[in-house]
This record gives C-alpha cells, structure tokens and sequence, in this order.
C-alpha cells in the first residue's frame, strides 16, 4: 500500500500537539516569537513544564528556537506554520492534514 498521508512524519507532529498545554503554546506563538518567560506568564504555567513542551514541540518540528543574550526565544516553524486569508500564522500545514487555529 502507498503511504499517502506519510503517517511516519504526520504522526510525530499530532503526537507532539496531542497535549492541551502544547496546543495553548503554539496558540500563544501565533502572535509572534516569545521567550520561554513570557509563555510562561501568559499561560499562567510554570516555566519548567513550558520549558518542556517546548522541547518536545521543537524535536518535532513544530517550533523553532535562537539565542538573543541569555534568553532563548521560541516561534513557530515557518515549515509549517502558514497564514491564510490575510491572518498571520493561523494555519498549520503538515501535508497530511491541517489545524486551523483560528483568530487570535
């Protein structure tokens, strides 16, 4: 059988999202890049658990991250991250499928 959905690679990335407090990061990153700090505080979680899920959405491909002085700042892979309708980064497209994440 051929492998349409390539479900090796489209997996990784809807496991990396099968958690709700890695699907509020990439909504809190639709707005721009963020340091790990600043997530934190607008998700109202502990940076350590942000820190986490930033990991594990970065292994994926999902997010990407620099050095800027002694932060690491995070935003959304542009591979998948895409803008439809004029809206900035309010799609992600993994060629499998697609999340539209709405209006922010």
């Amino acid at each position: 059988m051929r492998d349409r959905l390539k479900s090796s690679e489209c997996s990784k990335f809807l496991k990396a999202l099968a958690d709700p407090e890695r699907l509020k990061i990439i909504q809190c990153l639709q707005s721009g890049p963020k340091p790990v700090g600043d997530v934190s505080k607008a998700l109202a979680t502990p940076l350590a658990n942000v820190s986490h899920h930033l990991g594990l959405l970065r292994s994926a491909g999902l997010v990407l991250s620099r050095r800027k002085g002694r932060f690491i700042i995070y935003e959304l892979a542009p591979a998948v991250a895409r803008s439809d309708g004029g809206n900035p980064l309010n799609v992600l497209e993994f060629g499998c499928c697609r999340i539209e994440l709405g209006q922010k």
